[in-house]
């Protein structure tokens, strides 16, 4: 199963802020190179964000649904990338005294992704998502991007948050 947990040392509020914003998921998604609100109501369900994923000079557009929305607690997305298919990607924050444990699960839904799910899939899901959480818990605790550098936007943006297609939460 591709399910992974990351100790983040800031309080559920703090990681929502950048969860709830559209626009920061390239910040912290390995794979994504830019997201964007398609609308205005992100993280509401049935709001979206595209999202761009770069591979050397190929790149492909996709987007993230949000399926389900529990303000300060969890965030159940629908990454569609395509022919290559979608993902369920469930993000869960619980408190944990000061800090938050925050739980993703990412499974295959549709397409080669889901047709292919295997053991060796999971097994490259997990360690996407190691660094995936690792950047995430150094942006909410440290305001940085992706690469370690400041961002130019505060780790407690706005409003929107998205989750790129199977593999690219």
């Amino acid at each position: 199963m591709a399910v992974r947990h990351q100790l983040i040392r800031r309080p559920p509020e703090a990681v929502w802020a950048v969860l709830a914003d559209g626009s920061r998921y390239a910040d912290w998604v390995v794979g994504t190179d830019s997201s964007r609100p398609k609308d205005d109501g992100w993280p509401d369900v049935g709001s979206a964000i595209a999202y761009t994923v770069r591979v050397g000079p190929y790149s492909a557009e996709g987007d993230t649904v949000v399926r389900l929305c529990e303000p300060l607690r969890r965030l159940e997305l629908e990454a569609r990338s395509g022919a290559l298919g979608t993902a369920r990607i469930a993000i869960e924050l619980r408190p944990w005294g000061d800090e938050t444990l925050l739980i993703v699960d990412e499974h295959p839904l549709r397409g080669p992704g889901g047709l292919l799910h295997n053991a060796l899939l999971d097994a490259l899901l997990q360690l996407r998502h190691r660094a995936m959480l690792g950047r995430l818990a150094d942006l909410v605790e440290n305001g940085t991007g992706s690469a370690g550098e400041p961002s130019g936007r505060p780790a407690t943006g706005g409003q929107g948050t998205a989750t790129p297609a199977p593999g690219t939460p």
